[in-house]
């Protein structure tokens, strides 16, 4: 998310090819980039920050089934969807969804 947000910010125009304002497209790299941040110093940092970067990585998420994805299951390409269908982006948005819900406290109890 950190890598794909990181494009985003430094290529604002970038997102021209899909219909897309560069405002929206900066503003889609910054949620990418921050929550992908977010979710990673959540390992260290309160568990809030944790569930902020999940929701954060919810938003581009779904964006990215709806405008380019959506109607092809598999990750490979095809003819019609070119960029692959939404497979690995629905097990991302899923992993955003956990960290959203759940944060960082999976096995606290354990530890203590």
């Amino acid at each position: 998310f950190v890598y794909h947000g990181w494009g985003k910010i430094t290529n604002p125009g970038g997102g021209a090819m899909m219909g897309l304002s560069s405002t929206v497209w900066l503003v889609v790299g910054l949620l990418e980039a921050g929550g992908g941040l977010l979710v990673l110093a959540g390992g260290f940092l309160p568990d809030l920050v944790t569930r902020i970067g999940g929701v954060m990585l919810v938003i581009p998420m779904l964006g990215a089934i709806s405008m380019v994805h959506w109607g092809r299951w598999s990750f490979v390409p095809s003819e019609t969807h070119p960029m692959g269908g939404m497979e690995f982006q629905v097990t991302l948005l899923l992993l955003a969804l956990f960290f959203a819900l759940v944060g960082n406290t999976v096995g606290s109890a354990a530890r203590e």
